[in-house]
């Protein structure tokens, strides 16, 4: 079991030493699945990749599914039928969505390495989610062997595209019968500020131009005839709302005409009745909920919220558009040359004046028009009555993605600091900081000293803040002390000017660099500081003024110095933007212009 290429061992916590499957189509609504996975797991990190589950409903049948554990030597450990796989909803307990369920094996090891064979049968009524080909699933996890293959009836229009195409990907076809192969493929390290997989890996992409799914046949040749039939065959019909609810959407409207004021009333409205239930497009297929159920259960997933979300609008008069996306941090596109089930996330689209507002009806806190580090700078499918159409959601600069910071603290005689700050956040900072008004007393402690961390012995002496969800801007009132901020040197106090943001990471050193990176988002960060310096203190050594300007960005420095006081200012850029392997040393230099910058010494002294 253990028998592999050396180097298929280097970097890897697991081997996929085979991941063979078998894809039969034989009509619109009948597809055929059989899976044969055996993974060596060397630690514990690799146990992951075991992937022993498979999910069904009412439209997808496990016909079988099994597994064999075997030890590092090769011997039979344990053998676990379908009685010892768990069978869990995927649903989290609310009943109405609870036809999607999932069988898994909850394996805990009792040494390493072990080495997995799992296999299993699936039948689907639903052709229009097809697996892909990614013969490299994920970093520290090696391929030994990768076969996927479709039998699929030729007048369903099978159709593929290959993604970062790489030579150990290999193609046949005999017969109609399609087979991609791959082999010997060595686990890939994860490298600071790769790109997302999605754009490194190889990937093979599949669909079928005549599909079914969730009792209706579907075409799938352009995206405006895709949108098309997902408005009519998933969405017609969803959005029939009792009567009181729409008298009480008119009566929260009144006379307001603005469209975005509507909806923002109605964002409003959604937030404080629903709550959000996980489920995955995919899995629980793509025709939302009732509208009318959400309304009187007052929860669903993003399908049903979003489309509850339009219901209301159409009923006071504004249009809107059903929206899928990919969610995540890291950017994923909708593929614009290949129409097909994509993506894993619904949202709402309202069309206003030429350009697009954005409502994420998942969320009890986010403001309206939000995208920031989820949902951003991504292509989303309008589903519109007279045809599906591709978009790009809100993209932010880095004077978009800004904070401010401005304050002052005095530096007392005992290297102890007190002091008061105004911070100002929006974009992707606005994300990074607007829950804090909700969190626990401890969880803000440990929030700030891990944000403040160049400053020892933090003590919050007070926090307010001023969620400003309509300028989506989140201001921080901070009074804050600590003790030893300075080091003493008998009559000297020695300390780092920039106490509050003070960025310390430099991107680690590679001999060779293997990938490309990528800043996937810019940012903004600006802070004017005053610093009290001691009574009978004197400046006997102070750094000077700096400037750096780079491709990654731009970063400056200056210092007005008083007998009193010293006022420090600092303006840092970082651009995003994917860049080659070859800038990554330039690009580390300058962060670590930054960080050395950043943490610059004054002295003061007492004569």
């Amino acid at each position: 079991m253990l028998n592999l290429q050396p180097q298929l061992k280097e970097n890897a916590n697991a081997c996929v030493r085979l991941n063979k499957l078998n894809v039969t189509i034989t009509s619109r609504k009948s597809m055929k699945l059989v899976l044969e996975r055996i993974v060596t797991v060397y630690n514990e990190y690799g146990v992951k990749h075991m992937k022993a589950a498979s999910h069904y409903d009412n439209s997808t049948k496990i016909k079988s599914i099994e597994a064999t554990i075997f030890n590092g030597f090769g011997q039979e450990i344990k053998k676990l039928k379908r009685k010892d796989f768990r069978d869990n909803s995927l649903a989290d307990g609310f009943s109405i969505i609870g036809d999607n369920r999932i069988l898994y094996l909850d394996y805990t090891p009792i040494q390493y390495p072990f080495t997995l064979v799992f296999k299993t049968e699936i039948e689907t009524s639903n052709t229009a989610f097809l697996p892909s080909f990614r013969p490299l699933e994920d970093y520290y996890l090696s391929t030994e062997k990768a076969e996927l293959t479709f039998n699929v009836l030729p007048e369903l229009g099978l159709k593929f595209k290959e993604v970062n195409r790489d030579e150990k990907i290999k193609y046949s076809e005999n017969n109609g019968v399609v087979t991609f192969t791959a082999e010997n493929i060595p686990a890939l390290k994860r490298e600071e500020y790769a790109p997302s997989m999605q754009k490194m890996v190889p990937n093979v992409l599949f669909s079928l131009t005549k599909f079914h799914l969730e009792g209706v046949d579907g075409e799938a040749d352009t995206w405006e005839n895709f949108g098309k039939w997902m408005y009519a065959k998933l969405l017609t019909g969803t959005d029939e709302l009792p009567e009181t609810t729409k008298q009480k959407m008119k009566a929260l409207v009144g006379n307001e005409k603005d469209p975005v004021k509507v909806a923002q009333m109605v964002f409003q409205y959604v937030q404080n009745k629903t709550r959000y239930v996980s489920i995955q497009l995919g899995i629980g297929g793509w025709k939302p909920m009732l509208a009318k159920d959400v309304d009187r259960l007052g929860y669903g997933d993003c399908k049903a919220l979003t489309n509850y979300a339009r219901a209301l609008l159409a009923s006071v008069g504004v249009e809107s558009y059903y929206s899928v996306v990919y969610r995540g941090s890291e950017k994923e596109d909708i593929d614009e040359n290949f129409v097909s089930m994509q993506g894993n996330h619904v949202i709402l689209a309202i069309p206003v004046n030429q350009g697009i507002q954005w409502m994420e009806c998942t969320s009890q806190t986010m403001p309206f028009n939000f995208q920031a580090n989820d949902t951003d700078d991504r292509l989303a499918l309008l589903v519109k009555p007279d045809g599906g159409e591709l978009v790009r959601t809100l993209v932010y600069t880095p004077s978009q993605n800004k904070q401010e910071t401005k304050g002052s603290y005095a530096l007392h005689a005992d290297g102890s600091i007190s002091g008061k700050i105004t911070i100002l956040s929006t974009g992707f900072q606005y994300q990074n900081k607007f829950e804090l008004e909700n969190q626990s007393q401890i969880d803000k402690e440990k929030f700030y000293k891990n944000y403040f961390n160049a400053i020892p012995n933090l003590k919050i002496e007070q926090a307010k803040y001023k969620n400003d969800k309509e300028q989506v801007q989140f201001t921080e009132e901070l009074e804050l002390s600590a003790s030893s901020y300075a080091s003493k040197n008998g009559s000297r106090l020695i300390f780092a000017l920039n106490a509050f943001n003070q960025n310390s990471n430099v991107p680690p050193r590679y001999k060779d660099r293997n990938n490309p990176f990528e800043i996937s988002r810019g940012y903004n960060d600006i802070d004017i500081v005053t610093i009290n310096i001691p009574k009978d203190f004197q400046i006997d050594a102070k750094p000077t003024n700096v400037e750096v300007n780079s491709k990654f960005g731009s970063y400056s420095l200056t210092f007005e110095y008083f007998d009193d006081k010293i006022i420090f200012k600092r303006n840092l850029i970082i651009n995003d933007g994917l860049f080659g392997k070859e800038d990554y040393e330039e690009f580390r230099k300058f962060r670590d212009q930054i960080a050395r910058n950043d943490n610059s010494k004054i002295v003061l002294i007492k004569p």
